[in-house]
């Protein structure tokens, strides 16, 4: 059985379509990572999953539950973590007194194992914190009641480098163990360490849906040249070298050839630096999507918009743990 089964999924809002018919399963016991820029439609494919929100159009199964049948979307959430995009926390209440009422509503067989890895100051009022003890915080009530399907919205939004990667090695022992993860994120970097396939998103509409080594392959690295002569593109006239430019000595293009033929030819030139690093995701739908001139000037003229997501995160999508989880509890009650 797939974890997650999504069939011709939409949704639209006031005739803006956010989803597009949407196609994608998740498999049991895989690292699923739903990639795309800001206001692709993300945030808006989880909650409908979710339930928060009725597709407009198709269908979608959570462990087998039709998220669409409340009374089975019951049974499912009680075997679901969620961390969503944006936290919000009764800032009046401590980190203990937080996790201390999400253990009564759904337990907590994991929390102290959780706090050994992730920190938040329980004994601090959540109006203390960092963006980052917040974000961890989320991450130990999603799973501390050992959850079977994780279901997370940008999960290493706010921690520093030393807890995005205790949280990405967590996450591969949590995948090694059969537990499912379906993540969102912008970050391709991220995707590369902890994935085993991705969903690309991009207005909506799902572009791709690939093994993580695909992915890179396509998306090839950003690489940034300064040169004690300048290198004109004639110079570097090898397969993969996309999206040139030079100003004066320096250099950069994005490359997703053969890196072996990229270091013969760049050793006829005196490299006085070099910097190479994952491409902006931008980059990667632009120039191996098939991104056409007549859809960046639509997001040019739609930058001053909000998106979809934005709308959401300023309405409903702020739906606070204690009231999402409040709502958890009353349904676990009814199973």
């Amino acid at each position: 059985m797939t974890a997650i089964d999504v069939s011709g999924l939409t949704k639209a809002y006031d005739g803006f379509v956010a989803n597009d018919d949407l196609t994608f399963s998740v498999e049991t016991g895989e690292v699923f990572g739903y990639l795309g820029p800001n206001g692709a439609g993300k945030t808006t494919t989880i909650r409908t999953l979710l339930g928060f929100q009725s597709p407009t159009a198709g269908s979608a199964t959570l462990l087998g539950h039709d998220v669409c049948d409340p009374r089975a979307l019951r049974e499912a959430k009680a075997r679901i973590g969620y961390l969503p995009g944006e936290l919000a926390f009764d800032s009046t209440a401590t980190g203990e007194e937080f996790l201390d009422y999400q253990a009564a509503l759904k337990g907590d067989s994991r929390r102290e194992e959780l706090l050994e890895l992730f920190t938040p100051p329980l004994e601090k009022r959540i109006r203390e914190y960092s963006t980052g003890n917040k974000q961890m915080l989320g991450i130990v009530q999603a799973f501390m009641h050992d959850p079977d399907l994780l279901i997370m919205d940008e999960p290493t939004s706010g921690l520093d480098p030393l807890k995005q990667a205790a949280f990405n090695s967590f996450l591969r022992e949590e995948r090694d163990a059969g537990k499912t993860v379906f993540f969102s994120s912008h970050i391709l970097g991220e995707v590369r360490r902890i994935c085993d396939r991705v969903g690309v998103i991009r207005e909506g509409r799902l572009v791709t849906v690939e093994d993580v080594d695909t992915l890179l392959e396509r998306g090839g690295k950003r690489v940034h040249l300064h040169t004690a002569e300048p290198l004109d593109e004639a110079d570097l006239a090898l397969d993969g070298v996309v999206a040139f430019e030079r100003v004066g000595r320096e250099a950069q293009f994005t490359f997703a050839g053969d890196y072996t033929e990229l270091v013969t030819a760049l050793s006829e030139h005196t490299i006085v630096d070099i910097d190479v690093e994952e491409p902006p995701i931008e980059e990667v739908f632009m120039h191996f999507y098939g991104e056409t001139e007549t859809e960046t000037e639509t997001e040019t003229d739609a930058a001053t918009e909000p998106t979809v997501d934005d709308r959401l995160a300023s309405d409903d999508e702020r739906v606070s743990n204690d009231d999402q989880q409040a709502d958890d509890g009353e349904e676990h009650a009814d199973v």
